[in-house]
């Protein structure tokens, strides 16, 4: 399994960690043996909005080789809506099985079309801004609606990413890495 974590200028730095490091450990803990990933910009440079440096693997490759895409939030989203390269290239996706976002990332599922017809969540500032893309706008911490998975603001990268653990590994294994991250929510 190879798994696209999508990184932009001034994204919100633990939408992306709080889900990397979950999902990350199916390798790190030994879980998953086949587990890669990656890093991947549409372009360059990358900080998240208070100037933390990010250097990513892949740089303007398509995403379409990957079995999962997870896409953080933060300020950067705004333009990135609007930005029709952008979305041309996160377009590349369609064929991944598998679309996760935390907090502000799902405007950016949205506005490239991946969540039409679907229930959807993110931060509660945004839900306004979510309800043109989706066809509902749902209130819960995470919301998964089959091929693609939504978490509410921040801190609920750490809920989505032990989510997609369950998912593919099942409930012991997010119950021990949970317990080896010392998070009280399995």
């Amino acid at each position: 399994m190879t798994v696209a974590f999508l990184l932009f200028d001034d994204l919100t730095a633990l939408d992306l960690i709080g889900a990397y490091d979950p999902i990350t450990r199916l390798k790190t803990m030994g879980f998953v043996d086949d587990f890669a990933w990656d890093l991947c910009a549409f372009r360059e440079p990358i900080s998240d909005a208070r100037g933390l440096h990010f250097t990513p693997d892949c740089v303007g490759s398509a995403l379409d080789a990957y079995d999962l895409l997870v896409v953080p939030g933060g300020h950067g989203t705004a333009l990135l809506q609007e930005d029709d390269a952008f979305l041309k290239w996160m377009r590349t996706a369609e064929p991944v099985g598998l679309k996760a976002s935390v907090c502000t990332g799902s405007l950016l599922l949205g506005a490239a079309g991946f969540l039409d017809d679907r229930r959807a969540t993110t931060h509660p500032n945004a839900f306004d801004d979510l309800a043109p893309y989706c066809a509902q706008v749902v209130d819960d911490r995470v919301v998964d609606v089959g091929d693609v998975i939504t978490a509410r603001g921040v801190s609920a990268g750490i809920d989505l990413g032990l989510h997609v653990v369950e998912r593919l590994t099942g409930p012991t294994v997010r119950r021990q890495i949970a317990r080896q991250m010392d998070y009280p929510h399995t």
